[in-house]
């Protein structure tokens, strides 16, 4: 019994030690934005707990001025579909036409599509309405999560992934990777400050968008190696035939 069970701890350092660091972290980023968000919808669905939402707007009114509203309505443009659709599409240009990478074009439009339907359907699923009284405009649609927050982290969390694969300059590279996450997280304060999202709603959105970018990434980069070992020489060969 002893030795069964130290062979299969055995096996399982042995399956752990031939994962890579990039799908350890994908790993433990999905684990754990799953685990957060499960106790949100406890939290704030099931159990109807508001108490921290409330504590969040009571601190943040102090600090409402006519200068912090220019900065936050600033920040809450850039997580906008205004914003986004048109950088998704220069993204889409740069890695088709400039880099030639014809995955990375493929990867921007699947991610972004993808958490477009996944937002819909999770704040239909919830139906939780948005706070009663924003501070400079209201906000149409549902509230639980937030899609500002949701959409921040699979575009801006997708060029933190690009940036980090893709540039060699270390401190250049570790530069733009925190102003990336740095940016993702003042667009979802953004949301809570103006008041058209509850803090947890924004919460929520950073988690089911981490979660969704890191299973994205791992099923897009299993479909590449497939293509890139199973399709394209085949493809190649009927070329050359």
């Amino acid at each position: 019994m002893v030795k069964r069970f130290f062979k299969k701890v055995r096996s399982a350092w042995a399956a752990v030690a031939l994962l890579s660091v990039e799908m350890l972290l994908i790993i433990v980023l999905f684990l754990v934005s799953l685990l957060s968000f499960a106790f949100l919808i406890r939290r704030v669905i099931v159990l109807q707990n508001t108490g921290f939402d409330e504590s969040v707007f009571r601190f943040l009114r102090s600090y409402v001025t006519e200068t912090n509203n220019k900065i936050m309505l600033a920040l809450t443009f850039m997580g906008t579909h205004n914003f986004l659709i048109p950088a998704n599409l220069l993204l889409i240009a740069y890695f088709l036409f400039i880099r030639k990478h014809r995955w990375y074009s493929i990867k921007v439009p699947a991610i972004a599509l993808t958490s477009l339907g996944l937002m819909f359907g999770l704040k239909y699923l919830f139906g939780r309405p948005r706070p009663d009284v924003p501070l400079l405009f209201e906000a149409e649609g549902l509230s639980f999560p937030s899609g500002h927050a949701l959409f921040s982290v699979t575009f801006y969390g997708l060029l933190v992934y690009l940036v980090y694969k893709g540039i060699e300059n270390r401190s250049l590279r570790w530069a733009l990777i925190i102003f990336l996450v740095v940016l993702m997280i003042l667009i979802g304060f953004s949301r809570v400050y103006l008041r058209v999202h509850y803090a947890t709603d924004v919460i929520a959105g950073f988690c089911v968008g981490f979660m969704w970018l890191a299973f994205a990434i791992w099923l897009l980069n299993r479909m590449e190696r497939y293509s890139r070992r199973e399709i394209d020489p085949v493809v190649k060969t009927d070329a050359a035939a």
